[in-house]
């Protein structure tokens, strides 16, 4: 029996001022299966995304998309959706105060003499989630939801619009393990009724444990399409990024010099009088990767931030600086005395989205360029910030370019730019990698060598084992806000760095 191909792209080109992103790309999509997009940041997902949905009308690019055989002349989102064509993106676009079955029938509620059937929508939105065996009340208020339910609510609406084409960006960026293997079982029921889904992960494991098929983009190009069941990791990564990939994480032994940072008996509490740390210990040394582990919530982030100066209420212990006691009242304190952080959440703590490149590169270090006289030397920034974007080699047209454009891992370059250009002694690298592709991670793994080659002392926040194990030099591991327990790299091993993970908490794996 012949597979029906329920869309076709053919040779797309899509051009921007100053960049191709999109050269000749071609795949097809075949009724009930999950193909999967791969490629670094900047390859050309995100622009063939929205080439495919309309957002970039037809007109706008070079190429056609056929969508069961009829060429499909998007020009605005709503066309693609009569197409039955839905994309769901990472940041998921429901209305936190209203509840389940408003969002997934908003803009369509169903009415009776000119007024919405409340009870209809709501009996319809039961029977609805019912159907995909999702335990979810549609009375509930979607603010009151977790990310993962909020994820299926969203698969759930743009299904009700009949869609038979699914387009999952990024779905899981956010969702704990548990959530995660929710979320891929739904792929699997969807695509067992017909429905086909193109599935866009930088995550390798989920995408062979949910794939039929894969095709790899890189530098706006389709370089190959593979058939899951035929291939494996190492290959989808050596044509990511075009070369042959020795070791994913490369320790490089290097020369550990003196204390400079230690952390004593250290207690944390936030401002409702919650213990985020308890009495917590260890020490920082130059040229030292220490990787800091620990399932969520238990205090990682809160600790950094703290000893930085920038949230919760010391309660106990102490901290010392280069021998001496170190209180920084807030972060530019701390970024002055040598001591920067890379945050986990970027686009809230790290950057300014509407803002350039080369402004948010100097947020943190204009000090640096600034005159005696209190004016900006703008040839210097100009100069250190082209720099520090070639160093990185962050894909933008130019050092003007607004951040919030460009693709999750060269907004992750500009982060660590900001951090590098204030030249810290100590940096606080909290989940550098997430979110972004293995192209990237392999950049971001080879800048850590660098700074600890340099003999700056780095702290390793990651949620990923192979990431801390690959990396570090020593590991501490908290649990529930306590030390539960620190390993020298010789002593290194995945079920011992669980065991002290899990110390009083039976919460799943978050490591991957």
């Amino acid at each position: 029996m012949p597979v029906s191909v329920v869309l076709r792209a053919e040779n797309i080109t899509k051009t921007f001022p100053g960049v191709k992103a999109l050269e000749n790309v071609s795949f097809d999509l075949r009724q009930g299966e999950v193909h999967s997009l791969c490629g670094e940041n900047g390859a050309g997902k995100s622009t063939l995304i929205k080439t495919l949905s309309g957002i970039w009308r037809t007109g706008t690019y070079d190429g056609a998309f056929y969508v069961d055989d009829v060429e499909a002349k998007f020009t605005g989102i709503a066309d693609a959706e009569a197409a039955g064509v839905a994309v769901i993106y990472q940041e998921l676009a429901l209305v936190s105060d209203m509840t389940v079955a408003e969002n997934v029938y908003l803009g369509h509620e169903p009415t009776k003499f000119g007024c919405i059937d409340w009870d209809k929508m709501y009996a319809d939105a039961s029977e609805l989630l019912g159907r995909f065996g999702i335990d979810i009340d549609p009375v509930e208020r979607v603010g009151n939801l977790g990310v993962g339910k909020q994820q299926l609510v969203e698969i759930v609406k743009a299904l009700k619009k009949e869609s038979h084409i699914l387009i999952l960006d990024e779905p899981t960026a956010a969702l704990t393990e548990r959530e995660v293997e929710i979320l891929l079982e739904m792929v699997r029921e969807i695509c067992s009724r017909g429905i086909a889904c193109i599935y866009i992960s930088h995550k390798l494991d989920e995408v062979f444990a949910i794939s039929d098929r894969i095709t790899v983009l890189r530098d706006g190009k389709s370089i190959v399409t593979f058939d899951a069941k035929a291939t494996d990791q190492n290959e989808v990564i050596r044509n990511m990024v075009g070369r042959e990939i020795e070791d994913l994480f490369p320790f490089v032994p290097g020369e550990i010099g003196e204390e400079v940072l230690c952390v004593e008996n250290l207690t944390v509490k936030d401002e409702d009088g919650r213990e985020w740390v308890k009495s917590v210990s260890w020490q920082l040394r130059r040229g030292e990767i220490l990787g800091l582990g620990g399932f969520m919530g238990a205090g990682r982030a809160e600790l950094l931030m703290n000893v930085l100066g920038a949230d919760g209420t010391r309660t106990g212990g102490t901290v010392s600086y280069k021998g001496r006691p170190f209180t920084p009242g807030t972060p530019q304190e701390s970024i002055r005395a040598g001591l920067v952080m890379v945050p986990e959440d970027r686009k809230r703590y790290g950057l300014v989205l509407d803002q350039s490149n080369s402004f948010n590169f100097s947020l943190s270090s204009l000090g640096k360029v600034t005159r005696s006289c209190g004016m900006v030397d703008m040839n210097q920034e100009v100069r250190r910030n082209e720099e520090i974007s070639r160093q990185l080699r962050v894909k933008a047209p130019t050092i003007e370019t607004e951040t919030g454009t460009l693709s999750g891992g060269n907004q992750q370059k500009v982060v660590l730019g900001k951090a590098l250009l204030c030249k810290p002694d100590v940096i606080f690298l909290d989940e550098p990698t997430r979110g972004i592709d293995v192209g990237a991670k392999l950049e971001v793994y080879e800048l850590i060598n660098t700074l600890k080659a340099n003999g700056t002392a780095v702290v390793l926040g990651s949620s990923e084992m192979r990431e801390l194990m690959g990396l570090s030099d020593r590991i501490i591991i908290l649990a529930e806000g306590r030390v539960g327990g620190t390993f020298e790299r010789a002593d290194f091993s995945q079920e011992t760095l669980l065991a002290a993970a899990i110390g009083a908490s039976a919460s799943p794996s978050p490591f991957s």
